[in-house]
């Protein structure tokens, strides 16, 4: 009887604290995927109900994407780039140096199509891996705005930057999940 009441009470708990933690605008990790790359040495969280999409015909550098099965137009993408080998981030330049240096090359390869703003800038230290944390406005063709948060650090002479894309009228529903989302970015 014991057993039966400590674990209804377990249960009831669990439970609640579940309820409290979705209320709260919390992720929840059972809300989460893992996927993992070993050849390259990354891997990351992404949202259940997203899908990946085939990237063979793709840009150059563009190493996985999944898009929400429903919101089409919310994706993520992994991109990949050659580096020096003995170049570290910070080489690079600071969190806003690097920001600034990707938004010019994205508004310089647009021909105006494609205009993005830096919005914020961040660094963060994992176990002494550095990671950029890039918040982006962007105006795309007439007039549809979009906002992206990436994930940018360097791995065995590589660039990786991880990118979530969603409609900016979308942005304050899911900047707590793309948060959660591009902080869970890591590579090995």
């Amino acid at each position: 009887m014991l057993k039966k009441s400590l674990s209804t009470a377990v249960v009831l708990v669990t439970l609640l604290l579940s309820f409290t933690l979705t209320a709260c605008g919390g992720v929840g990790i059972a809300s989460l995927q893992r996927y993992s790359d070993t050849k390259d040495g990354y891997e990351f969280l992404y949202p259940n109900g997203w899908i990946g999409v085939d990237v063979k015909g793709a840009s150059p550098g563009v190493d996985v994407v999944f898009r929400d099965l429903i919101e089409r137009d919310e994706n993520l993408s992994v991109i990949i780039s050659e580096i020096p080998s003995d170049k570290t981030l910070t080489d690079l330049g600071t969190a806003t140096d690097v920001g600034y240096r990707f938004m010019k090359t994205v508004n310089d390869a647009s021909q105006g199509d494609r205009q993005a703003e830096l919005i914020n800038a961040e660094a963060r230290d994992e176990d002494g891996q550095v990671y950029y944390t890039l918040e982006y406005r962007v105006l795309v063709g007439d007039n549809v705005e979009r906002h992206d948060l990436a994930s940018v650090t360097t791995n065995r002479g590589k660039l990786i930057t991880f990118d979530l894309s969603t409609a900016e009228d979308r942005w304050d529903t899911v900047k707590s999940l793309f948060d959660t989302v591009a902080s869970s970015f890591h590579v090995y």
